[in-house]
């Protein structure tokens, strides 16, 4: 496997091939001795798996990390540690843990590397717990009395920052709906804005995060542990329920239908691919947009290539909808924001960690 993915990316015209590692121990020495400009790495290895290897490189020498996993569950669980841990995107082995077929992943391979070579990695380093508000330390002493002054000032400040940015309001008439896409760097963008959400969010979340079946499961799982609200992979028919995320299965396109007085989800995995991606933002806000009776607020986060701007001219067309792009600042990718952002079709530009409060805002409004 080491050679199989050493000539794809050989081959390559931009990519140099400067080393190879037998297993986790391994790699990360290389990487502090031969400080490449990225790294693919399997989870599966001896001695140091990938993830015990991700975390110490990412915490010692963080670079751009490609991660490869096996389609199992514990794969596929281990797959959603590793992007919360800081790994960049990964690709799904054809073949189970020796997957000498690799061959028919290899322009995914080489797409992402390439991609992940510009990546911001300040994004992928930084811990978003500032998010919360800041807990205040009392204490006698005079160096603690400067901390508390200056958490203090810290929270003044982003709440003049919040009470600023414009008044954009869904209308209190209508059911409402909040849709969010993404892609590459989506895991951890999706975490940190759904564990910002309250259980009375009074509204259901129709999620696209670019990936293959067998992983958006565990993402849902994952994420179900972690937030107020409920989380789960979407289920064709099954009705669409204030408080609850559904995501998009890897394979299937994720479309909203009515039935009677309600909502339900319509999964399809007949329908083509949208530029190489099933599920599609684009098909999601394109049934949306079939709902003129609804309000909607879309999100759209960190990710490569423009996923969503087609289906975003057309709800804002025939729809009615409130859109955050997310900021250049915070995305890992700064790809499908920027097009919706260009487009002309951002109502709002939102740093990531500012993404929650800013729909409770809207919302609530």
């Amino acid at each position: 496997m080491r050679k199989l993915i050493s000539d794809f990316l050989s081959g390559h015209p931009e990519i140099e091939v400067i080393g190879t590692a037998r297993n986790g121990k391994e790699a990360v020495e290389k990487v502090k001795s031969l400080n490449p400009d990225f790294v693919t790495m399997d989870i599966e290895m001896p001695i140091m798996n990938g993830l015990e290897a991700l975390k110490e490189i990412m915490s010692c020498n963080p670079l751009p990390i490609v991660m490869l996993s096996s389609t199992t569950k514990i794969g596929a669980e281990n797959t959603i540690l590793a992007m919360e841990y800081g790994a960049v995107d990964f690709v799904a082995k054809p073949g189970g843990a020796i997957s000498l077929n690799l061959h028919e992943v290899k322009e995914e391979i080489l797409g992402k590397v390439i991609a992940a070579s510009g990546v911001q990695m300040s994004t992928l380093t930084k811990k978003y717990a500032d998010r919360r508000l800041p807990k205040l330390i009392i204490s006698d002493s005079r160096d603690s009395q400067v901390e508390k002054k200056v958490e203090l000032s810290s929270f003044s400040n982003k709440q003049k920052q919040m009470h600023n940015v414009s008044k954009n309001k869904i209308s209190k008439t209508g059911k409402t709906f909040v849709i969010i896409g993404t892609s590459t760097g989506g895991p951890r963008a999706l975490q940190e804005v759904l564990t910002g959400l309250p259980a009375s969010i009074g509204i259901p979340i129709l999620i696209v995060q670019h990936m293959p079946p067998g992983f958006t499961k565990s993402l849902a799982d994952r994420l179900d542990g972690l937030c107020d609200i409920h989380v789960k992979e979407a289920e064709d028919g099954e009705l669409l329920e204030n408080g609850t995320a559904y995501i998009a299965p890897g394979g299937k396109h994720l479309k909203m239908m009515k039935k009677g007085m309600t909502y339900c989800v319509q999964l399809d995995a007949v329908d083509p691919l949208r530029m190489g991606h099933r599920p599609s933002v684009d098909v999601l806000l394109e049934s949306a947009a079939e709902n003129t009776e609804l309000n909607f607020l879309t999100v759209i986060m960190t990710g490569m290539g423009h996923d969503g701007k087609s289906g975003m001219e057309v709800l804002r067309k025939n729809g009615k909808t409130i859109t955050i792009a997310e900021s250049a600042k915070t995305s890992v990718v700064y790809g499908m924001p920027k097009a919706i952002k260009e487009a002309g079709f951002a109502d709002e530009v939102v740093d990531l960690n500012d993404i929650s409060e800013t729909i409770m805002r809207i919302i609530k409004s």
